[in-house]
């Protein structure tokens, strides 16, 4: 199980217009527990591509990164995992969206 600790939240821009809705980018803080796969001492980021469209959310894309090394780590999160992040991202989207 993973736990977020913090985040950051940026709009992407979408100068042609082609895409529907609004895409964010946050990357997420997280920790799991030693015993995890995904665990390393260095800490770990998620990089979420996020979508608001209409009235409809989802989480379009994510990666998993090694904090210091700014590896990327080929694993998938658990479907209870990808949950807890759909869900912390929709709550912290910027206020002018919700």
């Amino acid at each position: 199980m993973l736990t977020i600790t913090g985040h950051k939240v940026e709009w992407i821009k979408d100068p042609f217009g082609i895409l529907s809705g609004e895409r964010y980018e946050f990357l997420l803080d997280v920790e799991v527990s030693e015993d995890d796969e995904l665990y390393s001492e260095n800490g770990l980021y998620i990089r979420v591509i996020y979508r608001v469209d209409e009235n409809k959310t989802n989480l379009v894309k994510y990666e998993i990164f090694e904090k210091t090394a700014e590896r990327y780590l080929e694993f998938d999160l658990e479907e209870d995992e990808e949950q807890t992040v759909d869900a912390y991202c929709k709550e912290h989207l910027p206020k002018a969206v919700k």
